[in-house]
């Protein structure tokens, strides 16, 4: 009866194992996604794009009617209406030649820079886990759990400068690596998938961090009422501006210089990364040469986390006004496409992040100059699109999957 039983155990674990390398297959394909892939996403989701602004701009709109008799008006008015997008685009996330002295010309290059150092971090613990085989959906929680302890070492206890800031990064990063550590820890475990469990983490989390920024005797602001909101961080733990008041970028950026180099040593240059490529690559052999893949699943969960953690500092301590519920601003998710669009690699997921951050930087611009900010909205989802599903570029380029790369 026993042997019977284990007999049955095992094409179980066989299956489950085979399943998990299916995954890990499918993830290998669109993170391996060349350059020509890549660029060819971002032209046709810009292209797509345009099309967006012309058919549904109201000037556009008023030459249908003469569009067989007077064709010029109508190309006119759709190139003006993308000129004006894609420039105000340039002009809000880059540099702003209108603008009403030096500071103004170069301060959107530097909100770019601001706006994409918290993609860029959550977008490498992404990426972390996708190396191991893992949809890891959860960041968006455990950027939140990021953002708790740091919210309350930032109003709660009182250090030393330099030191308080450096204890409330840390507090981050350990909230959010045990955060995702039980990720790992149930998947090991019981079996569960990670895609599930980091979901339903995700409403924990958010509703957890909710509950404590309606507590007085936790995070809720002394004057805050009823409204969840935390005290201001203490400007012994607020993250440095680069330069004074002249613009809104702190330090930030250097941590996701560092994340992006310890994320490339991790995985390029160290045994452990080794070990989660491998498990990554093929979990059957990983656990035939030793490697102890269940536990491989925690660190993974850990580590990716803790970089999820190291946004959510970035975050909590640069907000000068207190913390609200929502404050994340949807990075988990956006460092998913992050991810996606770096196809795993350090420099590709810093160079993806100052993508979105150019995005997010230009949007209002665009909404000044007439042209819907969800736009862009809809080129991001396109990019993505385009580098999960390859078959996609490869026939509307007619391009032989041998010249990807």
């Amino acid at each position: 009866m026993t042997k019977k039983a284990k007999l049955k155990v095992q094409p179980e674990t066989n299956q489950e194992s085979a399943q998990s390398d299916k995954v890990s297959n499918v993830l290998r394909e669109i993170m391996s996604a060349g350059f020509t892939r890549v660029f060819l996403s971002i032209l046709l989701g810009f292209f797509i794009g345009a099309i967006f602004m012309v058919l549904f701009n109201e000037d556009v709109v008023a030459t249908y009617a003469t569009f067989f008799s007077n064709p010029g008006e109508f190309f006119s008015a759709s190139l003006k209406v993308i000129a004006d997008g894609y420039g105000g685009l340039l002009k809000g996330a880059i540099f702003n030649p209108e603008g009403r002295d030096v500071v103004a010309m170069f301060r959107p290059i530097t909100e770019t820079f601001r706006l994409a150092a918290p993609l860029i971090m959550a977008g490498l613990g992404i990426a972390l886990t996708f190396r191991v085989g893992l949809f890891n959906i959860g960041a968006t929680g455990q950027i939140v759990m990021g953002l708790a302890g740091s919210t309350w070492v930032s109003t709660r206890m009182e250090l030393p400068p330099i030191i308080h800031m450096i204890v409330a990064v840390i507090v981050a990063i350990i909230c959010a690596s045990l955060w995702g550590a039980i990720v790992g820890f149930l998947k090991a475990r019981t079996g569960a998938h990670e895609v599930i469990v980091t979901i339903m983490l995700n409403y924990v989390a958010l509703n957890f961090f909710t509950w404590l920024l309606r507590t007085p005797e936790l995070l809720l602001a002394a004057t805050g009422g009823g409204t969840p909101k935390s005290d201001p961080p203490a400007e012994t733990a607020m993250l440095p501006t680069l330069f004074g008041d002249l613009y809104k970028i702190h330090i930030g950026i250097f941590f996701a210089v560092i994340a992006t180099f310890a994320y490339w040593l991790l995985m390029e240059r160290s045994a452990i990364g080794y070990r989660f490529k491998m498990v990554g690559h093929n979990s059957n052999a990983a656990r035939a040469a030793g490697i102890k893949v269940e536990s491989t699943f925690v660190w993974a969960m850990a580590v990716s986390a803790a970089f999820a953690g190291l946004a959510a500092a970035n975050q909590g301590l640069s907000e000068a006004g207190g913390i609200t519920t929502s404050l994340n601003a949807n990075i988990g998710f956006d460092a998913i496409t992050v991810a996606l669009l770096g196809g795993n690699s350090a420099k590709g997921i810093f160079a993806a992040g100052l993508l979105f951050g150019a995005f997010k930087a230009g949007s209002p611009a665009m909404q000044v100059a007439g042209v819907s900010p969800e736009i862009l909205g809809v080129v991001q989802a396109l990019i993505v699109l385009f580098i999960a599903a390859p078959p996609l570029i490869r026939a509307f380029f007619h391009l032989p999957k041998s010249e990807e790369k």
